[in-house]
């Protein structure tokens, strides 16, 4: 049995400029609570900002470029058996049992020599060990199959909130573009939309890492750290239209001392002050500064083992060194993936 990991919960905030953070995927326009006037982002969203960065990128090897992580929630028709029958992820589970062959054969072997168990139970056991051995985001997120007597259910231990609400008001503006390209060749000019931007927003991811559902994944603490890399760069480098423009701020990890340890609301507690400048008018992190103070309160707790953090920004650095002596916070290492 895996080691049991800590229970984390995770904060993780990144600003927006005149972008469309998280559009809804029937409408296009951005995720907004009109009540609160918050922009919000939700757990697919993240989740796939991490999924596509590890699948995009490669390492070489005798036989040219691969992939340098497998990842089995992915688009990419090439990664599925195209001339199998079933859903995605059915042709999807053909594939890494046809690329794992050999580690797929001795797990059938295995269970052969154990005699009683039915054939349907048997590749179930075996599909799920082939995408937690090689799927990091199986291990970090859960996953799927419903190919025909191979169906599972793999409940990932790294979770975040559903939908997640800016830190700042936001007022949506209208966007109007042009397309050269005309809907029809009776048609000799393109066509005019329009769409709703956010001009700024800053954007407070909530997350958490069971560690009793990490045993079942077999999460590592090496996917852990990944993940943080993944996260955190994805949001720099992505160049996505409707994606562009946003920069990761800060990433925190609260470890608790017990796994059964919660504080209330802890992600309410970071909040943003912005003097001389109304909310509306914010446009970059010099525009504003983070009140941690709240924050940094409800973390002298006897819960809460230590605080990991991670900034590039000198100035949030510095509020987190002065606060040392209360709370035990260290800074992490974000190791480079690419």
């Amino acid at each position: 049995m895996n080691q049991l990991l800590h229970k984390s919960e995770i904060l993780f905030i990144y600003d927006s400029l005149f972008n469309i953070p998280n559009g809804d995927p029937f409408t296009g326009e951005q995720r907004y609570d009109e009540d609160a006037k918050r922009i919000l982002v939700s757990d697919v969203r993240i989740k796939r900002y991490i999924r596509d960065f590890l699948h995009s990128l490669k390492t070489e090897t005798k036989d040219g470029l691969v992939n340098k992580y497998e990842i089995y929630v992915v688009g990419d028709k090439n990664l599925t058996d195209q001339g199998g029958e079933g859903s995605q992820s059915a042709q999807r589970i053909a594939y890494l049992k046809t690329k794992y062959k050999d580690d797929f054969e001795l797990y059938e072997s295995k269970a052969a020599a154990k005699g009683k168990a039915a054939k349907k139970d048997k590749n179930v056991i075996n599909s799920e060990k082939l995408v937690k051995k090689y799927c990091i985001d199986v291990r970090l997120f859960g996953g799927i199959s419903t190919k025909k007597e191979e169906t599972f259910n793999i409940t990932g231990p790294v979770q975040f909130a559903m939908l997640n609400p800016s830190l700042n008001e936001v007022e949506l503006r209208i966007h109007q573009n042009t397309t050269v390209f005309s809907s029809s060749n009776e048609k000799k000019q393109g066509s005019i939309g329009t769409t709703s931007l956010v001009p700024y927003a800053v954007n407070c991811i909530h997350g958490w890492i069971n560690p009793f559902v990490a045993i079942e994944s077999e999460l590592k603490e090496d996917d852990i750290k990944v993940m943080y890399s993944a996260l955190w760069d994805s949001i720099n480098l992505i160049n996505t239209r409707s994606k562009a423009n946003q920069n990761s701020i800060l990433l925190l990890e609260f470890v608790y001392k017990q796994p059964n340890f919660k504080l209330y609301g802890v992600e309410n507690t970071i909040k943003l002050k912005h003097s001389g400048k109304s909310v509306s008018a914010l446009r970059n992190v010099s525009d504003y500064e983070f009140d941690f103070t709240e924050f940094f309160a409800s973390l002298v707790s006897e819960k809460i083992e230590k605080v990991n953090y991670y900034t590039e920004i000198s100035r949030i650095d510095d509020q987190f060194k002065k606060i040392q002596h209360s709370v035990k916070f260290e800074k992490m290492k974000l190791d480079s993936l690419i």
